[in-house]
């Protein structure tokens, strides 16, 4: 069993003192910060009692909101000089009502920015941490507030732990925005904290602020709390003015007039290129990469009463003009379209949230998707689908870089499609569509043991030559083209082992090439890589029609390589008066070839 206390009669003046001054709210002098009204008169406190279900005031707000009366705990003081602080508060609570069950402890006259606020994830993640500490939660603070007047915290990011708190009076580093508020769970071996703190900081003129006593468990004390971020702020929080009121009851009235459909959330993620380096970074090594925008997935996001993921007309086709027209589409397409990949994207992105003790607002949506990347060619078109929900899941909930790094979402990605719905793939393809422009990967054993990911460079765009891309147009499964190559490179197979070294170095060479715009040594490394490719990985595995083009490029001058798993070849031609004869021979064969545009973040 979980108890709750609700602390909601401080000895504040402020806000009192201008509602009465202003004659703005004749109606609303005297009344506790707590029961004042919100939108559309739904008080304070009515939130708080919804999602958890002076002294007159509350007993008959306890009466109209049927809330046991014999609940509501009267210190008994009535001026400010007398206040005896939120501390002796919650030990009067403990030793009156002889809670000794885990304990959250909330201020309930501040008010939640998101009214969607879930606390069912806040006690979810609170039970899977009681047994290894406590639980403290905050926000992250807008650029406009100002960090002096909230308690801060330093968290672990990689376990959530609170390393340091910073009180209001004290200095926060500079990095730190996460602003600490009332809003604390206890385990019930925690609460005699309470009762030790107060007894050593008897007859001293020490603070038994609510301040202090973090300061106290977390700084001095050492003991184990653990942070949990909440999907939006919290305001009206500690002493606020009339002005504050105000301003936040004209944010909440004109985010109640907004349409859920003007909230719109709209993220492309392009396709990509592998310009040099090992066909798959799951055998470490390196490899360079640039993302393009000729082809792009777009994902638009908005909240809705029900959760709804829309299948795509072409891709997620679930009529048909006849039964002939189902085995057409089903031998060319396959069985597998883009929903698939929004509905693992969001479990996926709900399972970190609850694992990284992040509370997302209690908000459906409606997801749609839309790609122009060619299928099945290796242009990552399946990892952009997933990467651009990502941006809007994360946007839709507030989240930022903090809660989930850059460096750690192609990962994310990888395991989207990899864990949920066994898609051959490596990290490359998905660390260009998060950096975007062109990428440097390494991928070196050690980095990817030590740290959990590679390092990644992002290099000048601004004085490459043209690169071209050529693809056929009906491919087939693009996750077939690795063979066994990666079984034999889990073997130790020296021929793999060393080609994925070679693949290396091709990679730095080619990286020094693009600084010092030596094209023509480049052009030698992508034929080279394509080259050592085609021997370990043999013809059959490539396909007739990924040789052909190739044949073609070359036979008109090109340096060509794969830019992918199979389907389709990049190339680069120096002599640009072979370029007209070069796509009339793609054409004439059937194949698509354009130009690339590349895309720079």
């Amino acid at each position: 069993m979980t108890s709750c206390i609700l602390l909601v009669a401080g000895h504040g003046k402020i806000l009192e003192k201008e509602i009465s001054e202003s004659g703005k709210f004749p109606n609303l002098e005297g009344v506790p910060k707590a029961l004042l009204p919100g939108v559309g008169g739904k008080r304070i406190l009515d939130y708080w009692w919804t999602i958890i279900k002076t002294y007159k005031h509350f007993e008959r707000w306890a009466t109209a909101s049927d809330f046991p009366v014999e609940n509501i705990v009267n210190d008994g003081t009535t001026e400010y000089k007398s206040r005896s602080g939120t501390l002796r508060k919650i030990d009067l609570v403990l030793r009156t009502k002889r809670i000794t069950d885990d304990l959250f402890v909330i201020a309930g006259d501040m008010l939640f920015q998101d009214h969607n606020f879930d606390i069912a994830q806040v006690l979810n993640y609170f039970k899977l941490k009681r047994d290894d500490g406590d639980l403290a939660i905050y926000y992250d603070m807008q650029l406009s507030e100002n960090g002096t007047k909230r308690g801060i915290l330093d968290v672990c990011h990689k376990t959530n732990e609170v390393l340091h708190y910073y009180s209001k009076w004290s200095s926060p580093p500079n990095h730190s925005r996460k602003a600490s508020v009332l809003f604390f769970g206890f385990k019930k071996e925690s609460l005699s904290s309470i009762s030790t703190f107060l007894q050593e900081r008897d007859n001293s003129n020490l603070s038994v602020s609510w301040n202090s006593y973090l300061e106290w468990i977390i700084n001095v004390k050492k003991s184990h709390v653990y942070g949990m971020k909440l999907p939006s702020g919290f305001q009206l929080n500690g002493k606020v003015g009339l002005r504050d009121y105000e301003q936040w009851l004209k944010y909440f009235e004109a985010e109640a007039a907004l349409s859920l459909k003007d909230r719109k959330i709209t993220k492309k993620c392009y396709a990509r290129v592998g310009l040099v380096g090992n066909p798959s970074d799951g055998f470490y090594g390196k490899t360079i990469a640039l993302s393009i925008s000729n082809f792009w997935a777009e994902v638009t996001i908005y909240e809705s009463p029900k959760l709804c993921l829309i299948p795509h007309p072409l891709n997620d086709p679930t009529e048909f003009g006849s039964l002939g027209d189902l085995y057409g589409i089903s031998k060319k397409d396959g069985y597998l379209g883009g929903l698939r990949l929004l509905q693992a994207t969001c479990k996926s992105f709900f399972q970190y949230c609850c694992q990284r003790g992040i509370a997302l607002a209690r908000r459906n949506f409606t997801l749609k998707y839309d790609t122009n990347i060619p299928r099945q060619v290796g242009l990552a078109g399946s990892s952009a689908i997933v990467t651009a929900t990502l941006r809007c899941l994360m946007q839709f909930f507030n989240l930022t870089e903090y809660d989930m790094p850059k460096e750690i979402q192609p990962q994310f990605i990888l395991d989207v499609e990899k864990e949920e719905l066994f898609i051959n793939a490596g990290l490359q393809d998905r660390v260009v569509q998060v950096y975007e422009g062109l990428i440097y990967m390494d991928f070196s054993e050690n980095l990817m043991k030590s740290q959990g990911h590679g390092n990644y460079e992002v290099m000048s765009v601004k004085h490459l030559p043209k690169f071209w891309l050529a693809y056929i147009g009906d491919p087939s499964d693009s996750g077939a083209i690795h063979s066994d190559v990666s079984l034999r490179w889990h073997k130790g197979e020296p021929e793999v082992i060393e080609a994925m070294e070679k693949f290396a170095i091709f990679t730095d060479e080619a990286k020094k090439s693009i600084e010092i715009q030596d094209w023509l040594k480049l052009s030698s490394i992508m034929n080279q890589n394509f080259d050592l490719r085609r021997q370990i990985y043999g013809d059959e595995a490539l396909g007739v029609k990924t040789l052909r083009m190739v044949d073609i490029g070359r036979q008109h001058g090109s340096c060509v390589k794969l830019p992918g798993s199979g389907g389709a070849v990049v190339g680069m031609t120096l002599d640009e008066g072979q370029m007209n004869d070069l796509m009339h021979a793609y054409q004439h064969e059937g194949y698509v070839i354009v130009d690339i545009i590349p895309n720079v973040s």
